[in-house]
């Protein structure tokens, strides 16, 4: 289950008598290396307590939409945008028609209306209720929807019926969890991401760099995997540990990056650079540390190779997607450099934006291409990813350059 290590992921719970199995899922899902919190409806807190599922998960759970303590921390809209995915288990067939109907009601069904992430159910019910054909309604509905419908399984009941209704087993939900990680997107295609910042060396204690954490590379590499392509990820110095089935490549300097991505983007289709790379360098290293005796330092620099430019001119059958760190002019310096680099695709991001961009783990991008643009909300930098994938699978597979697969 490497597919769940380190996701986010919003436990709702409805009123059904199935509550008590969403304790083992619970249980999985840490076992499986994912950040769980939990969401009760007030139905819910008649066949479980609360205080069960906050000593299982060692977090507060959320209950009341209209929650001051919860706004003044982890309001709802905040808790939408914390989920890599919202998983309703169980999903009693009230909460079903509710959310079907776009009802926001609810801390719950206003989660799932707010949230970015995907959306999935376990059915709980009795089998009449089940085979219903408002309830098959409903659920037609909210496929319609894309939300993901787990189940449920058939045998006996609370109730003392036989037949369809029954909440899947936790086992069997750890499963189709982890598969709405798994989109196919790039199902084949291989890619090459670039992340962090570069340091050019002074002296041997001192370098210039920038405020990149490599999160956002880190995160697309991540959902890259997550959409089927095989990835190289060249990085620069960070403290960020590897994504899962990914092949990492260290570099410092932004000649070390430049050489490590040509190597490499001749036989990927597709290359993404999300590192942000010092423009220039010091004309000379010192061998010694540099010592304070004047009262003014005068720095010589040159010029470094662009790498994304490089790339694109190199190698045109490569689809090439380039990032823009502006303060200013957003759009005008993104598209300026989408035009001038010759690229397919730029995400513009303001990094002096508060709450986004350099050392933050949410982002907000404005998304540019020769004939389209796309405005991707306020999210975590893997909701941002997972959303930039489908963005660049629809450009790319429109294009030229678009490999069958």
């Amino acid at each position: 289950m490497k597919r769940l290590y380190n996701k986010q992921i919003l436990l709702g719970i409805s009123g059904s008598i199935a509550a008590y199995k969403a304790c083992n899922l619970l249980r999985f899902l840490q076992g499986a290396g994912a950040q769980v919190r939990v969401v009760m409806t007030q139905g819910a807190t008649e066949f479980v307590t609360p205080m069960t599922f906050q000593a299982l998960s060692g977090h507060t759970v959320y209950r009341n939409l209209l929650d001051e303590n919860a706004e003044a921390a982890m309001g709802h809209i905040e808790l939408a945008r914390w989920a890599d995915a919202v998983v309703v288990a169980p999903a009693s067939a009230n909460f079903i028609a509710r959310l079907a109907n776009g009802q926001a009601n609810d801390l719950l069904t206003s989660l799932c209306l707010a949230t970015p992430a995907p959306v999935a159910v376990a059915p709980a019910m009795n089998q009449q209720m089940w085979q219903d054909a408002a309830t098959q309604h409903n659920i037609e509905t909210l496929k319609q929807r894309q939300v993901a419908v787990f189940g449920p399984g058939s045998g006996s009941q609370a109730c003392g019926d036989i037949g369809p209704g029954r909440m899947q087993e936790p086992e069997t939900l750890l499963t189709d969890i982890a598969e709405l990680f798994d989109s196919g997107l790039f199902a084949g295609l291989t890619t090459v991401v670039t992340a962090g910042p570069t340091r050019e060396a002074i002296d041997p204690v001192r370098y210039l760099s920038n405020r990149s954490s490599g999160k956002m590379g880190y995160a697309l590499a991540q959902a890259l995997v997550e959409a089927g392509a095989t990835c190289t990820l060249i990085s620069g110095p960070t403290q960020l540990a590897t994504p899962h089935k990914v092949n990492r490549i260290d570099v410092e300097s932004a000649q070390q990056m430049h050489s490590a991505a040509m190597a490499s983007a001749g036989n990927c289709n597709l290359f993404i650079s999300a590192a942000a790379v010092a423009d220039y360098r010091p004309s000379t290293i010192s061998d010694q540390k540099i010592k304070k005796n004047e009262a003014h330092m005068v720095l010589a620099l040159n010029r470094n190779p662009d790498v994304l430019a490089d790339v694109a001119s190199t190698f045109p059958n490569v689809f090439t997607v380039g990032f823009a760190a502006e303060t200013q002019d957003l759009q005008k310096n993104a598209l300026a450099k989408l035009q001038n680099k010759a690229l397919d695709m730029i995400v513009a991001n303001n990094v002096s934006a508060e709450g986004v961009g350099f050392d933050s783990d949410n982002n907000e991008v404005n998304v540019y291409w020769p004939h389209g643009n796309q405005q991707l909300g306020k999210a975590s930098k893997t909701q941002i990813a997972r959303q930039l994938m489908s963005i660049i699978a629809n450009v790319y597979t429109a294009s030229a350059k678009a490999k069958p697969v």
